[in-house]
C-alpha cells in the first residue's frame, strides 16, 4: 500500500428490509482492500438516519438530529472518494439514499465517485444513471466505468461471491482504476487551491 493511499468510502445506499446491498458492498470493499492503493471504509446509511424535514439553507440541523448529521458529516469529509451500491426503486435511487445526499454539499465537493448498482432485470442502472446528474450538482463527479448486477440474486453464492466472478472482478478493478487516478488528481488539486462551494 502507498504511504498516503486514497481514502475510500464504499456507501450501502438502502436502507429497506432483507436488503442485498450489503452482500453487494462488502463484495467490493474485498475487491477494493485487493487493488492496494485505497484505504477502505463502509458506511451504513442506515446507520445514519436523517429525517426528511431539512433546516433552512445555511442553518445548522436541530439538537435533535445534530450527533447523527455530524458523525456522517466527519466520515464524509475524511473520505477521497466514494463507491455508492444502490439498487433501483422505482426506476431511480432509494429515497433514503438521495435523502442522505441532499444533507451535504461540501464533504462531497471536488471528490469522485464510483456507481455500483444492482437489481432485476435493469440491474440498477437507471438509478446508477439519476445519481450521475445528482452528484454532479453537488459538485462531484462520477467516474465512467461503473458495474451493474443484473438479476442480482441470482448472480452471488451463499457466500457473497458472483457466480462469475472473473467477469465482475475485472470490471471493479477498472472502476477502482479510475477511482484512484481521479481521487488522486483532485485530492492534490484540492491541497493546492481548496474547492469552495
Amino acid at each position: 500500500m502507498p504511504e498516503n493511499p486514497i481514502k475510500l468510502a464504499v456507501i450501502i445506499g438502502s436502507v429497506r428490509g432483507g436488503r442485498f446491498g450489503t452482500t453487494v458492498a462488502e463484495w467490493f470493499a474485498g475487491q477494493a482492500e485487493l487493488h492496494g492503493d485505497v484505504e477502505v471504509e463502509t458506511i451504513d446509511i442506515a446507520d445514519y438516519p436523517l429525517p426528511l424535514e431539512m433546516p433552512a439553507f445555511g442553518e445548522k440541523p436541530p439538537e435533535d438530529v445534530a450527533a447523527v448529521w455530524n458523525a456522517l458529516k466527519e466520515r464524509l469529509g475524511h473520505a477521497d472518494a466514494f463507491v455508492v451500491v444502490t439498487p433501483e426503486y422505482n426506476h431511480t435511487l432509494p429515497a433514503a439514499l438521495k435523502n442522505t445526499i441532499d444533507w451535504y454539499l461540501a464533504e462531497w465537493a471536488a471528490k469522485p465517485v464510483g456507481l455500483v448498482s444492482y437489481g432485476g432485470v435493469g440491474g440498477g442502472l437507471r438509478a446508477s444513471e439519476h445519481l450521475r446528474q445528482i452528484f454532479a450538482e453537488v459538485h462531484a463527479m462520477t467516474v465512467r466505468e461503473m458495474l451493474s448486477f443484473h438479476n442480482a440474486w441470482a448472480d452471488f453464492q451463499k457466500e457473497g461471491e458472483p457466480a462469475s466472478p472473473e467477469g465482475s472482478e475485472a470490471a471493479a478493478t477498472k472502476l477502482l482504476d479510475q477511482l484512484v487516478w481521479w481521487a488522486d488528481a483532485l485530492r492534490g488539486a484540492r491541497e493546492r487551491t481548496p474547492y469552495t462551494v
